[in-house]
C-alpha cells in the first residue's frame, strides 16, 4: 500500500470508524439474564420535573444524582446494574435496593455523623465512598437537623461540610420519593393489597357518607377503607413522579396523578382527606361535593397492570411482567401516542449518548493535533480533521434531537450553554483548519469542545438537564436570539483565549512554532476578537430588550448583566489596544487569555453569587473548579510574559520586515 493512497484515505477511513462506534450505541442492549424486559418499561411515559420523560430518564438522572454515575457496580462485585434495572428494584423490592451501595460521601466528618468507618475490611462491598440507605437510616434525623442549620446559611457563606451535608439530604429525599412510585414502601404484595382496597371502597365509601350524614355506619367497613386510604395518603405526600395517567386525556391531558392520588380518587379523593386528617382549611360546599363523590370514581386501568408489574418483579415472572408492560403500552397507545414517542426517543437519545461520545473523539482529535506538531504528517492532520468533523456531526445530532424533545431552541440552561459552547468552539475550530491547515484550529476545537463537555457531565449531576422553563425566560423568541448570540460570543473569547494558550504552549518548544505559525496564530486570534466583540455585545443588547418585556427595565446592573457587559468591554479593550499600537502580538496574547478568566466569571462566578435574577440552578458547586481554572490562565499569563519576551520580538520585526 503505497504513501499516498494512505495519506488520501486513512483519516476518512478513521472517522468512519468513529461514526460506526457512535451509531453502534443506537442498538438497543439485550435482555437481562432474568428474561424481564426492563428496556421496554423504561419506555413507558411518566410526569416528572415538570415534564414527560421515561421512567430510564428518571432512573438515569436520578443515579447520577445519588451516586455520580448512571449506572450501580459496587466494589467486589463485578455484576453491573443499570439504572432502570435499579430503579426498578427500589420502587418493588424496596428491602433489597436499601442494602446497595448507592449514596457517594466524600465528607470525613459526613462519614463520622454517621458512624461510618473509614474502610471496613471485612467487607467486600466497603470502598470507603458508598455507602447503602440501610447504613445511613440510623442517622437520618442528625442529618436533618444539620441539613435546616446549613439551609439557614445564605449559599456563599456554607463551609464544604454543610455543602456535603445538604448535597445528601437532597439524595436521601429523591431516593425516598422514588420509593413511593409504584406501590406503598412496605407492601407484601400490591396485587393483593389492591384487590382488598378495591373491595373495601363500597362498603367504606358507604359508611363514610352515612358518618357525615349522621346516620347509623359500619364502622369495620370505614376502618378497613380508611386504613389502606391513610398509607396511600402518605405516598402521595412523597412526591413520587406522577405515572398515572388522566382518564379524560383529550379534556386534560398533561393532569398525570401520583399512584396514591390515582388511588385515593376512588374512594376518599386528597383533598377531602386533608381536610380531616390534617385540619387543611376547605369550604364546606366543596366538602359537601367531595364526600358526595366518594367511591363513585373507578380505578384506572393502569393501576392493576402497574400492579402486576410490581407483583412479577418480585416473583421473578418474566413473562408476567414483559406482558403487563405489553398491555400498558396498548392502553396508551389509543390516546397518549405522543407521550409513547416522545418517551421512546427521550431513551435511544440517552442510550446513545452523543455528548459523551463527542467528548471522546474531541479528546482524540486533539492528540493527534499535538502528534502532528511534532511529526509535520500530513496523514495525521488529516486524521485530526476527520475526527473532529465526526465529533462535530455526533454533537451536532445531539444538540438538534434535544431540541425536537424539549420543543426549545438549543441553550436553556447552563447544562445546554456548556454543550453549545462546546458545539461552537469546534465549528469555529474547523473553520479556522479551513483557512490555516496547521492543525491549530484542531486543537482548539478538541480540547476546548472536550473540556466544554466535561463540565456539562458535571453539571447533569445537579437533576434532570430538560428541566421545565422557569415562567420568566420561557419565551422561544429571546431564547432562540439573545441566549444563542450570547453564548456564541462566550465561544468565539473562549477560542481566542485557547489559541493564545496554543500560543504559550507551542512558545515552550516544538517545531511546528514557526515564524509563519505565530503569524498565522495573530491573525487567528484577532479575527476570532472581532467575532467575539461582535456576538457578545449584539446578545448583550438583545438581553436588555429582553428584559424590558419580562422585568420592565432594560439594565440594573445584576451580575449576570454586568458580566455581559465586561465580556463586551474586555474585548473591545483587547481590538482598540491593537488597534492603538498600545499592545503588540504578546501583549495582544496575554490580553486573550485574561478572556478566558473574564468569560468563566459571567458565565459561572455570576451563579456563585447566590444573587440577582439570573441566579438559576448552579451555584457554588464549581468554585473549586473555577479558581483552578483561572490560576491556570494566570499562569500561562506569567509564562508567556516570560517565554516569549524574545520571541515577540522577532516575530514583530519579521512581521514588519514581510509588511
Amino acid at each position: 500500500m503505497n504513501k499516498p493512497f494512505l495519506t488520501r484515505w486513512a483519516p476518512a477511513f478513521v472517522a468512519v470508524v468513529a461514526l460506526i462506534w457512535a451509531a453502534s450505541k443506537l442498538a438497543p442492549p439485550p435482555r437481562s439474564a432474568d428474561g424481564m424486559d426492563t428496556e421496554a418499561f423504561g419506555r413507558l411515559p411518566v410526569v416528572f420535573n415538570g415534564r414527560v420523560q421515561p421512567f430510564d430518564s428518571v432512573a438515569r438522572n436520578s443515579l447520577l444524582q445519588i451516586r455520580g454515575k448512571q449506572s450501580l457496580r459496587e466494589a467486589g462485585d463485578g455484576a453491573r446494574m443499570t439504572a432502570m434495572e435499579w430503579l426498578l428494584e427500589l420502587m418493588t423490592r424496596p428491602q433489597a435496593a436499601h442494602d446497595r451501595r448507592v449514596f457517594r460521601i466524600d465528607h470525613p466528618d459526613l462519614k463520622s455523623l454517621f458512624g461510618l468507618p473509614v474502610l471496613d475490611p471485612s467487607d467486600p462491598r466497603d470502598d470507603g465512598k458508598h455507602y447503602s440507605f440501610s447504613k445511613l437510616m440510623p442517622g437520618l434525623e442528625k442529618l436533618r437537623e444539620q441539613s435546616n442549620v446549613a439551609r439557614e446559611k445564605a449559599d456563599a457563606s456554607r463551609d464544604p461540610y454543610e455543602q456535603a451535608v445538604l448535597k445528601l439530604g437532597s439524595a436521601m429525599t429523591l431516593y425516598l420519593r422514588l420509593q413511593s412510585t409504584l406501590q406503598p414502601p412496605n407492601t407484601s404484595g400490591f396485587g393483593a393489597e389492591l384487590a382488598d382496597y378495591t373491595a373495601s371502597i363500597p362498603g367504606g365509601a358507604a359508611a363514610f357518607k352515612a358518618r357525615f350524614a349522621g346516620r347509623d355506619f359500619d364502622t369495620n367497613a370505614l376502618t378497613r377503607t380508611l386504613d389502606h386510604a391513610q398509607t396511600y395518603l402518605a405516598m402521595h405526600g412523597m412526591e413520587a413522579p406522577l405515572v398515572v395517567p388522566p382518564h379524560h386525556p383529550e379534556r386534560e391531558r398533561d393532569n398525570w396523578m401520583r399512584m396514591g392520588e390515582a388511588l385515593l380518587e376512588s374512594s376518599f379523593p386528597v383533598a377531602l382527606l386533608r381536610h380531616l386528617v390534617n385540619e387543611e382549611p376547605l369550604p364546606q360546599a366543596e366538602v359537601a361535593r367531595l364526600i358526595e363523590k366518594a367511591g363513585t370514581v373507578p380505578l384506572h386501568p393502569s393501576i392493576g397492570l402497574f400492579a402486576r408489574m410490581a407483583d412479577a418483579r418480585v416473583k421473578g415472572d418474566a413473562t408476567g411482567f414483559n406482558g403487563a408492560v405489553t398491555e400498558y403500552r396498548s392502553v396508551l397507545a389509543s390516546t397518549f401516542r405522543r407521550e409513547l414517542s416522545k418517551a421512546s426517543q427521550e431513551q435511544v437519545f440517552s442510550r446513545a449518548e452523543p455528548f459523551y461520545t463527542s467528548m471522546v473523539l474531541y479528546m482524540a482529535a486533539f492528540v493527534l493535533a499535538g502528534v502532528f506538531w511534532f511529526t509535520l504528517s500530513e496523514a495525521t492532520r488529516r486524521a485530526a480533521w476527520w475526527l473532529v468533523m465526526a465529533a462535530f456531526v455526533v454533537h451536532t445530532a445531539g444538540l438538534v434531537t434535544r431540541m425536537v424533545l424539549e420543543g426549545r431552541p438549543p441553550v436553556t440552561n447552563l447544562y445546554s450553554s456548556a454543550v453549545f459552547i462546546g458545539w461552537g468552539a469546534a465549528g469555529l475550530g474547523l473553520l479556522i483548519e479551513r483557512f490555516w491547515r496547521n492543525a491549530l484550529g484542531l486543537a482548539v476545537a478538541g480540547l476546548l469542545s472536550f473540556a466544554s463537555l466535561i463540565v456539562a457531565h458535571y453539571l447533569a449531576q445537579a437533576g434532570d438537564t430538560m428541566e421545565m422553563m422557569r415562567a420568566v425566560l420561557d419565551t422561544n423568541f429571546w431564547l432562540a436570539t439573545h441566549v444563542v448570540i450570547v453564548t456564541l460570543g462566550y465561544a468565539s473569547t473562549y477560542v481566542a483565549g485557547f489559541l493564545s494558550l496554543m500560543w504559550v504552549g507551542l512558545g515552550l518548544g516544538g517545531r511546528a512554532m514557526t515564524p509563519d505559525m505565530g503569524r498565522s496564530l495573530v491573525r487567528m486570534v484577532y479575527g476570532i476578537l472581532c467575532f467575539a466583540t461582535l456576538f457578545s455585545f449584539t446578545g448583550t443588547v438583545l438581553g436588555g430588550i429582553w428584559a424590558d418585556q419580562s422585568w420592565g427595565r432594560f439594565w440594573g446592573w445584576d451580575p449576570k448583566e454586568n458580566g455581559a457587559l465586561i465580556i463586551v468591554l474586555w474585548n473591545a479593550l483587547i481590538l482598540h489596544a491593537r488597534w492603538g499600537g498600545m499592545v503588540r502580538e504578546r501583549g495582544m496574547h496575554l490580553l486573550s487569555i485574561a478572556g478566558n478568566i473574564v468569560t468563566s466569571w459571567s458565565w459561572f462566578g455570576t451563579n456563585m453569587l447566590g444573587i440577582g435574577l439570573h441566579s438559576y440552578g448552579f451555584t457554588d458547586a464549581a468554585f473549586k473548579g473555577l479558581m483552578a481554572f483561572a490560576g491556570f490562565n494566570i499562569a500561562a499569563i506569567l509564562a508567556g510574559a516570560w517565554v516569549h519576551r524574545g520571541a515577540s520580538a522577532r516575530a514583530a520585526t519579521t512581521a514588519a520586515t514581510a509588511a
